[in-house]
């Protein structure tokens, strides 16, 4: 063999070599934990993505709430001081400050610890991400820090069984789920599955009670259930009161009252998030922004 053609086939394998890495299992990638008080989980990556201005509001504006609000923060306090917690799953109406008041206890939290203690951490997860939950619990379980991982819109349709790796992640793996990490969700859904499904599953399984146990112990999983309701008018209004002297816009009462109204009945529902969007229209109309959380 000539030596032009002994290094053509070296560059070949070289490149196939290459080529093959690319396509192995990337390992968990090492984080900089400290980088940030709140991260998104790229599973493609197999990283945490430090994000440097979470989108938040203040815990005193979500309203109509009290009750769970403060069932969550004294959670997450006894969580955050090492005591022990539950997993918490966020469920109701649309609209009414489930994953804002996730975000708003992490903040308020951070802002109560005395100088020198370690942060909370939020870790947020996509839905599409669920089943890569153990590659990141391999990652987290090994920091000196604590954390919250957090899946907003949780739910899981006909054909999707990644549930089962997130009830094994949550309490039934080998391991279980380390002593830092807590899991928090929210959903429209109070077992996370549509009703069509679990109906679907007592009409055609063999046992269907077992069947349908199979699917509804995934909510079980959550040691504290928080619903959300949807607001009366009165609800309704004082949020937009908290927003307008959190935000100090100068706008007339009865003027405010009757605009805010108006705007509830276009939507079609009153909610937080209709409240804050009523808010964010009336602010630019005045000319005025808004202030940051």
């Amino acid at each position: 063999m000539t030596n032009f053609q002994s290094e053509s086939l070296e560059q070949k394998l070289d490149r196939l070599i290459e080529a093959v890495s690319r396509l192995a299992p990337r390992e968990p990638a090492a984080a900089d934990i400290n980088a940030a008080d709140c991260f998104v989980w790229s599973a493609e990556l197999g990283a945490l993505e430090p994000v440097s201005r979470v989108n938040r509001v203040d815990i005193g504006l979500i309203r109509g709430v009290d009750r769970v609000r403060d069932i969550l923060l004294d959670n997450t306090t006894r969580f955050a001081d090492g005591l022990p917690a539950n997993n918490t799953l966020l469920w109701g109406a649309r609209g009414m400050g489930k994953s804002s008041l996730v975000k708003a206890v992490h903040a308020t939290i951070n802002r109560d610890k005395p100088a020198g203690e370690r942060p909370l951490k939020l870790i947020e997860i996509h839905r599409e991400d669920i089943d890569t939950l153990p590659r990141l619990m391999t990652i987290l379980k090994a920091s000196p820090f604590r954390f919250v991982l957090f899946c907003d819109d949780l739910s899981f349709d006909h054909d999707d069984t990644s549930y089962k790796s997130l009830k094994a992640a949550l309490e039934g793996g080998v391991e279980g789920r380390p002593d830092n990490v807590i899991f928090y969700a929210t959903s429209n859904r109070r077992h996370l599955l549509p009703r069509d499904m679990i109906e679907n599953e007592r009409s055609t399984a063999i046992n269907p009670s077992e069947a349908v146990e199979e699917k509804v112990s995934l909510s079980d999983r959550f040691g504290l259930w928080l619903g959300f309701h949807k607001c009366s008018q009165d609800e309704y209004l004082d949020m937009i009161d908290g927003y307008v002297r959190y935000h100090d816009l100068a706008v007339d009462a009865d003027a405010l009252r009757r605009d805010a109204l108006e705007w509830a009945t276009t939507r079609g529902s009153r909610s937080g998030r209709v409240a804050f969007q009523f808010v964010q229209d009336l602010a630019g109309r005045m000319g005025q922004a808004l202030r940051e959380a």
